[in-house]
């Protein structure tokens, strides 16, 4: 299945969770900003939001630094 992420297509396996794609790209407890189709999702809702197929997802990971 197909999604948009950060602009750019990606496949994965089956629909899954905010969660679960975090921890596929390797962010699964970085500290990062997600929207779902131009909605943010607060991370406490990472478990229950939903990635399906042509869901448009932005992971913005944040990162310390002078």
């Amino acid at each position: 299945m197909i999604i948009q992420l950060n602009g750019q297509s990606h496949e994965i396996p089956a629909a899954m969770t905010v969660s679960e794609l975090l921890d596929s790209l390797g962010f699964g407890g970085k500290p990062c900003v997600v929207e779902l189709d131009g909605q943010a999702i607060f991370p406490r809702d990472h478990s229950l939001a939903m990635v399906e197929q042509g869901t448009r997802v932005e992971v913005v990971t944040l990162a310390a630094g002078g």
